[in-house]
């Protein structure tokens, strides 16, 4: 296992190989959903994407918690070996493996026995709903397979491989683009098709993701139970509350597609395409709490807190950039997205308006991407739990239910984004806070924070003088 890389050199440069090259990972992961959703709307079917768009908030409430569980492995690894300690490193990275095996398992048992159940909450209905169906049947008992993927991925961005970490989703999703157009047209598979793709591309990610971690990194040790026992706690700690935090998205989602659905399948499908378009062109922001994790713990475990400091303030700073490049080729691509799709009717204008004016407004839920990457990495998991059910209930419930009056379908999708605002302004402000603390030794990153402790980070912004 290689040593700590993170604790010296460039602190932008790390940012800009860590989060591009996950940022090139998750993009190639919803660049094959988005391929789904264009391949099934090639049929001809408008309850097809619809199906789709049902199916994703379903499946998106359990990649969060896979996420959730990459999350504690990045963090609790990347920590060890910033503390030098190679052998705990190990023995955490495979009880990490066992744990997230073990909790999906169970969830996916759960979820598949419920799968009718939550389409109809969804307000899924008809063709839409047996679609959905169909394919979340032969999705969901493969989830225990992608948590120990990402879990592995998690790994690899601790040890600083960034690069094999980007390849093992990538390699998955060329499995999953080559089998689409086979499954589905060739064998006339259908939806039933798109979803055994899916199933073959989490295989082939789990299969290089454990090549990779024992033959390069040696990073498994004998499963011992009693050492399992031990550790339970201190991956409770971050899993738990990470989990928490990335179900809290497919919450929001959730209850903003049931919203939309009372306007027609045209409305849910344009929803649909919004939904697979963000991840694919925010990709990299996606990955951002996950990829600068590794620089934030090696960092705090090595007592480099002006790093932290700066990894924080960088990560922002590039977000921002992002964002704004993406959103100015998003505005000028739209008509193209919206033909590609065959979109007509409400679908395009929901697509135009996301496209138009509501993708420059992603600045702030990437704040509060940032704004996790160090909670969960410097001892706060729980606030970030807080900032994303903040955002995904308080800030999307009334607000989306407003913009509805108002606004009808597009209002849906104002009001999530004017929800946001909030939430990513205020998580920000309190990450900086923190890492301030951390700094004056006021704060702790191994003891949990007092309500009194956690109180005084909201009111007002940090007086943080600059250092050389």
């Amino acid at each position: 296992m290689s040593e700590a890389k993170f604790v010296s050199g460039s602190i932008l440069r790390h940012i800009l190989i860590m989060t591009s090259t996950a940022g090139l990972g998750v993009m190639s992961l919803f660049l094959v959903d988005l391929a789904d959703l264009f391949y099934l709307s090639l049929l001809g079917e408008v309850e097809m994407p619809a199906a789709i768009g049902f199916a994703g908030s379903v499946l998106f409430f359990t990649t969060s918690v896979s996420i959730g569980l990459m999350i504690a492995m990045a963090g609790l690894v990347s920590r060890a070996i910033g503390a030098r300690k190679q052998a705990r490193a190990r023995r955490m990275a495979t009880n990490v493996l066992v744990y997230g095996f073990v909790l999906t398992s169970l969830l996916a048992l759960v979820v598949y026995l419920s799968i009718p159940w939550l389409l109809t909450l969804l307000g899924a209905e008809g063709r839409a709903h047996d679609l959905a169906e169909i394919y979340l049947s032969i999705i969901v008992p493969t989830l225990p397979i992608m948590a120990l993927s990402m879990g592995l991925s998690g790994f690899l961005r601790a040890v600083g491989d960034a690069r094999r970490a980007m390849l093992l989703t990538v390699f998955g999703a060329l499995v999953n683009a080559i089998l689409d157009p086979i499954l589905i047209f060739g064998l006339d598979w259908g939806i039933a098709g798109a979803a055994v793709a899916t199933v073959a591309a989490r295989t082939t990610g789990l299969m290089v993701g454990v090549f990779w971690v024992r033959r390069v990194h040696h990073g498994f040790v004998r499963f011992d139970l009693r050492r399992f026992w031990s550790h339970m706690p201190r991956i409770s700690a971050i899993a738990l509350p990470a989990i928490l935090t990335n179900i809290a998205t497919p919450f929001g989602t959730a209850y903003v597609t049931a919203s939309i659905a009372a306007y027609g399948v045209s409305a849910v499908a344009g929803l649909a395409i919004v939904t697979k378009l963000t991840p694919v062109a925010f990709g990299v922001i996606f990955a951002l709490s996950g990829a600068v994790g590794p620089i934030h713990g090696q960092n705090l475990g090595a007592g480099r807190l002006d790093r932290v400091r700066e990894t924080l303030m960088k990560s922002f700073i590039f977000m921002a950039i992002f964002v704004f490049g993406m959103s100015g080729l998003l505005f000028l691509a739209q008509d193209q997205i919206i033909s590609a799709f065959n979109a007509s009717g409400e679908a395009a204008e929901l697509v135009s308006l996301f496209c138009t004016w509501l993708a420059i407004a992603f600045i702030f839920p990437g704040a509060l991407f940032v704004a996790n990457a160090s909670f969960n990495n410097l001892g706060r998991p729980t606030y970030s739990t807080f900032f994303n059910w903040g955002r995904n209930t308080l800030g999307t419930v009334p607000f989306v239910f407003l913009g509805a009056q108002l606004l009808g379908a597009s209002g849906i999708l104002i009001g999530q984004a004017v929800g946001s605002m909030v939430f990513g302004v205020l998580a920000f402000m309190v990450a900086i806070r923190h890492v301030h603390g951390l700094e004056m030794g006021t704060v702790h990153a191994d003891k949990p924070a007092s309500w009194r402790q956690t109180l005084r980070l909201i009111p007002r912004w940090p007086q943080i003088t600059p250092r050389d």
